[in-house]
């Protein structure tokens, strides 16, 4: 253990000499299950696997089917124990036990006494042990008992009278009941990743004594920061001084007449914006609040990345006795920024501008309707606390250079720690954050809903002060799927069922949130209608619209989901609404990936292990039949087989990359054309504001929907949806039915912007087409603040040949990005064949690679013919990027790429590892 002086929990926290802290982190720990055959060193922070894993007692969890074969470790009782606790008080006049986190069921004992249990993993747990103390004779020991949560869970189910849903709804992927047990539900399985259903004291634990009784430790504070008169659910006004509600929660004692105060300096410590005592202090319970003002125009606003500056202050609140003696101070870096989801109904003066009826549903920073550009994040390890820093900041770095500028942080892995909200406070990344509640219904009993209110209430608080939180919402897919699945498989049940979930998203959880928080708004569920109404004086305070809609009208957001790959490029198929929350397929991720955790012996597409890898479809239970996987590798497949050329390498390593690599690339090409079809959407009578793709990132080497690989590498996707979420685009579309081609210029930013896009007719073989196929060369074109200009309307028909042809577009444009006074140039790049290429008369394009040591960049040429889906790979041993990839070139156009190297050695063996590649060498050619 170590005893400090001064500690680190969700910001900056100093201790008074009334206070006594021992920080229980580290390796004095034991781990042993319930039968004692089993035993090995631990740490705290950890969980079971990774404690068996590191003393070499269980094999990599993450290689082959470990998954499987380590299932005993899940039903299996824990103990961690710690080693004899050294440096306690002997005078204490009350001491405590702290634990951030428990994973998930636990009886804690201290001396060989139960002080405390704990049932639910989001929850900070704080236990009396004043009187455990006085009676160990010795030093102290600490237990901490785990039960088996799919064995409890299973026990709850079976408890008589215990909550029933109709056959059908809930979602089960690998272990059952997950509904019933507030833990990470994906712990259970999903169809992107392994049941492993971890155990363990997986976050920060101490022991805090009190010298006096007067002595105060601070647990969690809240820090809410709105302007003045700012209601949740209504545009707030940017003219109004900011209000900062400070509320600290404690341990402790206050003496009377306790007070608070504040001092807010800039990041750079040198410039203090506000001082002085806080107003209206209040005590109520073991929580102490107050609030001051700030002027509206004093800090500087905090801004998404590029669309301002990502200016942060900190934030001092000290608590103060009678005679000004602190008690506590607690520091917090934090940001002045409204951000509001916007779902009021369309007004007149909106129709006016070409806007269908129906409500709003997009945010807005600062007063300012934004284009969301992002994905949906999930848990990045199966074992949270391996889940460091410096990888995160490295996976932010790739966010921001992939043009996203909001993360759906997806229900049901974990609430982010305070590390990952602070890193997207400097990166400019907006989440929106989700309660850990998805596809499924949940039990409403009292036990159940006082759980869930403590753990909403501990999380809204702990978070608030990050300017990069955008919204809470209160589960996944809970009105779209779950509800949806109610109404068909047992209409008659519908209103008990959509009045259970009123009860536990609208009546518990949305009065929590807005008792916490005046400046983040909240949905009940990520894919909806939105409401008509919000009272606060009714039973269900907030009234869903659902399904009273109103044909030709827009009301909400979207998910989309489509297996059937001939319809993948059909955008009379895409969902039309404000906003699109989820949509995507599946891909296989890179060699290099798959060997991490693969043998070479299984690197089939079709392998026993890779199939049992393969989530998607989930087994539906705990069986090993891989039977609805083998559909899922179908789908890729079928994919493949319909749009590209089938790889035939001889070598069966090679051709098994090749295929990975090709579902990369129908996976990026359907996302590309989902994307641009939803921006299109920004300028037309849906008023579309916003596209967030399933998913940012890998919880570990398998098939799934990311784009970003579980080490860091990127897929095809990340680099196209990089592309296609340039603030300025040009975008093809194509009806094959009438032959009819579009292009259309979409901007997001804030001004008009102008430039010139050049459209140029090639062959295959890289020569122009006689007269352009019609249309003109070059088009200028000026294009409104988030809107998007049509700037030509043609029919291919003119075309000798189809299959010999494509048009490279290229755009260039002069504006500026939102609140910046600098000209910037703006440019696009984008392609677009009448076939696909399995039909195309596809030629070698004679790619060339050369590296310039002295640039530090790659130059790539095509020599013979057009080089579609040029591909740039480089080996295992580091992890980084490309400027860009997966390009177009045409002959006598070279191109120079850039790498980035985030983790591992950039050397000259690296660059002469590094190959090209396009679409003609997917498959074996004489």
């Amino acid at each position: 253990m170590l005893l400090r002086g001064v500690f680190l929990a969700a910001g900056f926290s100093l201790l008074t000499s009334a206070q006594h802290v021992i920080d229980l982190s580290g390796d004095n720990w034991t781990v042993q299950n319930a039968q004692g055959n089993v035993s090995a060193p631990a740490s705290l922070p950890s969980q079971v696997h990774l404690d068996l894993y590191a003393a070499g007692v269980i094999p990599d969890p993450y290689a082959g089917t470990n998954e499987i074969d380590l299932r005993w470790i899940a039903w299996s009782n824990w103990t961690y124990t710690s080693h004899p606790v050294k440096g306690l008080l002997n005078d204490a006049s009350s001491s405590w036990l702290v634990f951030n986190g428990l994973d998930t069921f636990a009886t804690v004992e201290l001396c060989g006494q139960i002080v405390g249990t704990a049932n639910n993993q989001f929850r900070q747990w704080q236990f009396d042990v004043s009187d455990a103390l006085k009676s160990c004779k010795h030093d102290p020991v600490i237990s901490i008992n785990f039960g088996s949560a799919p064995v409890i869970a299973n026990a709850i189910a079976n408890e008589t009278g215990q909550e029933t849903w109709p056959a059908g709804v809930q979602g089960l992927f690998e272990f059952d009941n997950r509904w019933f047990i507030r833990k990470e539900q994906s712990d259970f399985g999903w169809d992107w990743g392994p049941a492993f259903s971890p155990t363990g004291p997986w976050q920060p634990a101490y022991l805090v004594q009190f010298k006096h009784n007067d002595g105060v430790y601070v647990l969690n504070t809240d820090i809410d920061i709105h302007r003045e008169g700012q209601v949740n659910w209504l545009p707030p006004d940017q003219s109004n001084p900011w209000v900062v509600n400070a509320s600290i929660d404690y341990l402790g004692a206050l003496p009377k007449g306790a007070s608070l105060t504040v001092e807010i300096k800039d990041s750079q410590n040198k410039t203090t914006i506000a001082s002085g005592s806080l107003t209206n202090v209040t005590t109520a319970g073991s929580s102490i609040s107050g609030i001051t003002t700030v002027g509206a125009n004093v800090p500087k606003l905090w801004w998404p990345t590029r669309m301002g500056d990502q200016n942060l202050y900190y934030i001092t609140i000290n608590v103060v006795d009678s005679s000004n003696k602190t008690l506590a101070t607690i520091t917090k870096r934090t940001g002045f920024r409204t951000i509001f989801l916007n779902q009021t109904n369309i007004t007149d003066a909106q129709i006016a501008l070409g806007i269908a009826p129906g409500a709003n549903w997009h945010f807005e920073i600062n007063g300012h309707e934004f284009y969301a550009k992002g994905s949906n994040f999930i848990p990045p390890d199966a074992f949270w606390p391996r889940v460091t820093g410096d990888r995160m900041r490295r996976l932010f770095d790739s966010i921001v250079k992939g043009n996203q500028n909001m993360l759906r942080v997806w229900a049901s892995g974990a609430y982010l720690p305070d590390f990952i909200y602070d890193i997207a406070d400097e990166a400019g990344v907006l989440l929106w954050s989700e309660f850990e509640f998805s596809d499924a219904l949940y039990p409403v009993d009292q036990a159940f809903l006082d759980s869930v209110a403590a753990e909403v209430t501990y999380n809204v608080r702990r978070v608030n002060h990050h300017p990069s939180l955008a919204l809470w919402a209160g589960g996944n897919e809970l009105e779209s799927l779950e509800l949806l699945l109610v109404y068909e498989k047992a209409p008659e049940e519908y209103p008990r069922y959509v009045g259970e979930y009123e009860k536990l998203f609208i009546s518990l959880i949305f009065p929590l949130v807005y008792d916490n928080s005046h400046s983040i708004s909240y949905t009940p569920t990520s894919t909806g209608n939105g409401y008509t109404k919000v009272d606060f004086s009714l039973p269900v305070p907030m009234v869903e619209r659902y399904e009273n809609v109103t044909p030709g009208e827009y009301y909400g957001d979207s998910d989309y989901y489509n297996y059937i790959s001939t319809e993948a490029f059909d955008i009379s198929h895409y969902p039309v609404d404000r906003f699109a929350n989820e949509f995507g397929f599946h891909s296989m991720p890179s060699l290099q990936t798959w060997q991490q955790a693969v043998t070479d012996e299984d690197l089939q597409f079709n392998s026993s292990v890779i199939l049992h890898r393969n989530h998607h479809y989930p087994p539906g239970g705990l069986s090993t039949n891989t039977t609805l996987s083998a559909k899922g590798m179908a789908e890729m497949t079928i994919a493949v087989e319909q749009y590209y050329p089938v790889p035939s390498k001889s070598d069966p390593i090679a051709n098994f990359s090749a295929w990975c690599l090709a579902t990369q690339r129908f996976q990026a090409d359907m996302y590309k054309s989902e994307i641009q079809f939803y921006r299109r959407g920004s300028g037309r009578p849906e008023r579309q504001l916003g596209s967030l793709y399933w998913q940012l990132e890998d919880i570990w080497q398998a098939p799934t929907w990311a784009g970003i690989e579980y080490d860091g590498r990127w897929k095809v996707l990340h680099y196209v949806a990089k592309n296609i979420y340039e603030p300025v685009i040009v975008a093809p579309y194509w009806n094959s039915t009438t032959g009819q081609l579009n292009v259309t210029v979409t901007s997001d930013l804030w001004e008009s912007v102008s430039g010139t896009v050049n459209m140029t007719w090639y062959d295959l073989s890289g020569k122009p087409l006689e007269k352009n196929a019609g249309i003109p060369s070059s088009v200028a074109f000026e294009v409104g603040p988030l809107n998007i200009t049509d700037i030509l309307t043609t029919n291919i028909e003119s075309i000798a040949d189809i299959k010999d042809a494509v048009l490279v577009l290229s755009l260039s444009a002069t504006g500026r990005l939102p609140n910046s006074n600098t000209i910037t140039q703006f440019s696009h790049e984008n392609f677009f064949t009448p076939v696909f290429t399995n039909e195309a008369k596809l030629v070698d394009p004679g790619l060339k690679l050369s590296y310039n040591n002295s640039t530090g960049k790659f130059t790539v040429e095509a020599t013979k013919g057009v080089s579609l889906y040029t591909w740039l790979d480089y080996p295992s041993g580091l992890v980084g990027h490309f400027d860009e990839n997966s390009f177009v070139l045409v002959p006598g156009q070279p191109k120079e790429v850039g790498f980035t190297a985030q983790e591992g050695s950039w050397s000259d063996a690296v660059v002469k590892n590094v190959t090209v590649q396009s679409i003609w060498d997917q498959a074996e050619r004489n």
